[in-house]
């Protein structure tokens, strides 16, 4: 099983396993991951799963399509690396993946 570690505003991670196939969004609101609330339940229409890729892995997740793009137009304190975490799926692929959480949402 694929681990994504979540790092919060403090530097503190929380690493989680997760089934292939689980978005990073479903993953971190199952587990209880603070400051990920996925409101929409995954729908990309609410940015309450709004994360900053770690640099490393930006190009293993790619880019948002138009709609999430579109979406993050709304989020607080937007960087290159940001995306919603209920567009990006979990594969063996993203084994390790490193997302951080942004301050705004605690």
């Amino acid at each position: 099983m694929p681990t994504v570690v979540y790092v919060k505003p403090d530097g503190t991670r929380q690493e989680v396993h997760l089934e292939s196939g689980t978005t990073v969004m479903q993953g971190a609101v199952d587990n209880m991951v603070e400051g990920i609330l996925g409101d929409c339940g995954g729908c990309c229409s609410c940015a309450t799963c709004h994360v900053y890729v770690d640099e490393a892995w930006v190009d293993k997740v790619g880019k948002p399509d138009d709609v999430e793009r579109d979406m993050l137009e709304f989020v607080i304190n937007p960087k290159e690396t940001s995306r919603l975490s209920c567009q990006i799926v979990v594969s063996d692929e993203l084994d390790g993946l490193v997302v951080h959480l942004p301050e705004s949402q605690y």
